[in-house]
């Protein structure tokens, strides 16, 4: 018979075999755990354990910051501080390397109101030289003006910080007073080296012409070489002549002085030519033609667009202006080949959000539009063999219900407010906390969007990761698959995608977000109008038929049967009231002065407001992201200008008036005159 323990007088039960076993296994896992935690710290810095401890140290699981919020002993602490340019009035944003290890940005910002926006990377700077005291008359001016406007905004919407140098910038470099003193300069070559003068003076980076235009993806191995803004040595390209060079500010001084020093400064026409005859080394490195850039020059011009050369001949204004058109629809048209699976506008739970999505609808057809232009069947002259625009086989747009990650399919999307989603998908006018509570579908927007990335079963945390990558990713890689997670998905989305708020106006300056001018709302064919005509044509070919053609932004943006069940006529009649309504209780204490929404909600519809974002986290999170990222784009695009209007004599500045607009260049980029007041000044 065992012996029986007595404490106190009380006996002590006996351990069991199970109960032996788990205190034994008990207190092997809290060994474990705290050799984990503890011997990495404990061992000292020059301890030849060291690179042993290393060995030990906490897996990066237990470093996310998910496991931290679970620390129930955490003192709390000051939310990150804010910068001057963390706020457009509207939106406030923290930007941070760690944007994507969070779902909901509160978790870092300590701030409801508050998005976790990436790290703004640095612009390359791009520079082209334009010398303004020429006498010229103002038409030609204008028309130049133009020029350096498509010139500026096409380089910005590829990721790069475009500045024009003039011959101020050349007078402030050290060799200037050297090249006053060389006699017996062409003309050409002095105004050559002043244009790499006024290179030198801002250092090395990318030195351009004017008439040099971007005309590729945005993941071309050229373009992406050129932003990460690391050139080893000086390089020049075959095909663009004195078009291109990349090189550091030492190699820019080192062919500056070649230059001066070639015994072939009286027969030289440029830089290129009088520093390869140098006794010297060459100091250039061709590289291959690239494909992703178009260069007009003069004798591209005569060779390929013989039209638009004669006309520069007999008015160099009007034959600018001919040429910047020709550009811009060149720009355009390389974008429509790019995509060549045409335009997805989402639409998320189709069933009565028609209304909702008509303004990227809109915005949709406006790309698949052909863009006026002097010689509709040119190419540019990267891309001699393009598809050109035609209206009669337009640009295909399709309304699907989920996103796609599709590197060929641009889409546009349209984030509402979960108070919005609400109303809008159950016709709702009014309501109700009880309502959402029990009725409600929590998170429905963005379980929509990403339906067919994920299945139903998954949480929303992957499904805002993915949304975010789609708004705000631009890098080229891909997200490796799994198992759980389902397809991989290209990211570098910022640059395949346009995210809208539903309750705001679209941006007026889109222009810069495509490189391109936008179309005017002309009239236009609708694609699934279009499509319906032809298959009636089938049918009955009459004249009435072929003329009967709808404008743009009359026609409706109805999605297929296979996405969700069609609104009817009475549902969509109801739409616009109850958006309008949900708009200005969205709005009302968000908006700044500025906004042309005025009207203020009661204190009763903002609690049944905050209740839906309490009830609809990720939805609300989306939406919050969404407006601070496309408010910082223009908030950052506004910043530029008003730095560089210190020197361009103010940007955006209107030619008749004088004054100078702080902000944006007018609606869609193109009603201010950029450059007016300083090719004015002498």
């Amino acid at each position: 018979m065992p012996k029986q323990y007595v404490v106190c007088g009380r006996p002590v039960p006996r351990l069991g075999a199970r109960r032996v076993s788990f205190l034994l296994v008990s207190l092997a896992l809290f060994a474990i755990i705290s050799l984990v935690f503890t011997l990495p710290g404990s061992i000292r810095a020059n301890s030849s354990l060291q690179a042993a401890g290393r060995r030990f140290s906490i897996p990066k699981s237990l470093k996310s910051p998910w496991m931290d919020k679970l620390n129930p002993f955490k003192q709390p602490s000051h939310p990150p501080a804010m910068g001057k340019s963390d706020t457009d009035g509207d939106s406030v944003w923290y930007a941070d390397w760690n944007w994507l290890l969070m779902p909901f940005s509160s978790s870092v910002t300590l701030d409801e109101n508050r998005a976790l926006l990436p790290m703004l990377k640095p612009r390359t700077p791009i520079y082209c030289y334009y010398d303004n005291t020429l006498d010229k008359d103002q038409p030609t001016k204008d028309a130049e003006s133009d020029l350096l406007l498509a010139w500026r905004r096409a380089w910005w919407a590829q990721g790069f910080k475009p500045i024009i140098l003039s011959p101020a910038e050349a007078m402030n470099d050290p060799l200037y007073d050297q090249l006053q003193r060389l006699k017996d300069l062409t003309p050409e070559l002095k105004t050559d080296l002043m244009r790499w003068l006024a290179w030198e003076n801002m250092g090395d980076g990318v030195l351009a012409h004017h008439r040099l235009f971007p005309m590729g993806p945005h993941n071309d191995p050229l373009l992406s070489y050129l932003r990460r803004g690391e050139f080893p040595k000086m390089t020049l390209f075959k095909g663009l002549d004195d078009g291109l060079f990349v090189g550091s500010k030492g190699d820019v001084e080192a062919v500056v002085k070649a230059a001066m020093a070639s015994p072939e400064t009286k027969k030289a026409a440029d830089v290129v030519a009088a520093a390869g005859s140098s006794r010297e080394e060459n100091p250039f490195t061709v590289d291959d033609t690239p494909k992703s850039l178009a260069y007009y020059s003069t004798r591209q011009i005569e060779d390929l667009y013989p039209e638009v050369g004669e006309t520069i001949k007999a008015s160099q204004a009007s034959g600018l202006k001919r040429l910047a058109q020709l550009i811009s629809s060149h720009q355009h048209l390389t974008w429509q080949n790019i995509f060549t699976d045409g335009i997805a506008v989402v639409k998320p739970l189709p069933h009565h959000t028609t209304h909702l999505i008509t303004p990227a609808y809109e915005l949709a057809q406006r790309l698949a539009h052909c863009p006026e232009t002097p010689l509709p069947n040119s190419c540019p002259p990267n891309r001699r063999k393009c598809r050109p625009c035609d209206d009669a086989k337009p640009m295909k747009i399709i309304t699907p219900a989920s996103y796609s990650k599709s590197s060929t399919l641009y889409t546009i999307g349209t984030v509402p407010h979960p108070y919005t989603t609400s109303s809008l998908h159950f016709l709702k006018p009014q309501l109700s906390v009880p309502w959402i509570r029990r009725f409600s579908p929590r998170d429905a927007w963005i379980i929509a969007l990403t339906s067919s990335l994920f299945e139903d079963s998954m949480s929303t945390t992957p499904r805002l990761f993915r949304f975010k990558e789609a708004v705000a990713s631009d890098d080229d890689s891909t997200t490796p698959e799994t198992k759980d997670k389902g397809k991989g998905t290209p990211k570098g989305g910022a640059y395949r995608s346009l995210w809208l708020l539903a309750e705001q106006p679209a941006p007026e300056d889109l222009d810069w977000h495509f490189g391109f001018a936008l179309p005017d709302a002309a009239t236009f064919v609708d694609p699934s109008s279009q499509q319906q005509a032809t298959t009636d044509s089938d049918k009955t070919d009459t004249d009435s038929e072929k003329t009967d053609k709808p404008t743009l932004g009359t026609s409706i943006p109805l999605h297929t049967e296979k996405e969700g069940p069609l609104p009817s006529e009475k549902d969509l009649a109801l739409e616009p009231d109850l958006f309008a309504r949900a708009q200005a209780i969205v709005l009302s204490g968000k908006t700044s002065k500025k906004s042309e929404q005025r009207k203020e909600a009661s204190s009763e519809d903002l609690v049944l407001r905050d209740a839906v974002e309490a009830w609809n986290l990720a939805d609300t999170e989306a939406w919050r992201f969404a407006r601070a990222y496309l408010a910082r784009k223009q908030f950052e695009r506004e910043k530029w200008e008003e730095d560089e209007a210190r020197y361009a004599g103010g940007m955006g500045s209107e030619r008749k008036s004088g004054k100078v607009k702080k902000g944006k260049g007018g609606k869609g980029g193109k009603g201010g005159r950029v450059w007016d007041r300083w090719l004015d000044r002498d």
